[in-house]
């Protein structure tokens, strides 16, 4: 997928603007058929359950952390140029931080990771 929106939405995920990358995500998700909509409502689920983080919503970080790892396991290592599995690890483990009630602060925020170039 070479579609520069793609590239604005990672790098407003990176910068942690979640609720502006999600959008850009949804977008691409709602023109996006067979199993690249499914990763990429994986992410824009995780950076939604971001934006809930940042307004108190832990119980829907929580759902949405979850459901956004749901849908990218089984995806292999790299999708749409990215990394998946630094993706997943930092997911999961804030969601078990929030799961077991411990700050997140000690915790890296999830970022996009472009593959490697060979």
């Amino acid at each position: 997928m070479a579609d520069p929106r793609l590239g604005d939405a990672i790098g407003l995920f990176n910068a942690q603007q979640w609720y502006a990358c999600h959008d850009g995500f949804e977008e691409l998700w709602h023109e996006t058929q067979g199993p690249l909509r499914k990763v990429l409502q994986g992410i824009l689920q995780i950076a939604v359950a971001h934006h809930h983080l940042e307004r108190g919503n832990t119980r829907g970080a929580m759902v949405l952390l979850g459901e956004g790892l749901g849908r990218l396991q089984g995806q292999g290592a790299v999708q749409l140029g990215l990394q998946l599995e630094p993706l997943r690890a930092a997911a999961r483990a804030r969601l078990l931080a929030l799961h077991n009630g411990d700050p997140l602060d000690h915790l890296p925020l999830p970022r996009l990771l472009a593959e490697p170039l060979a």
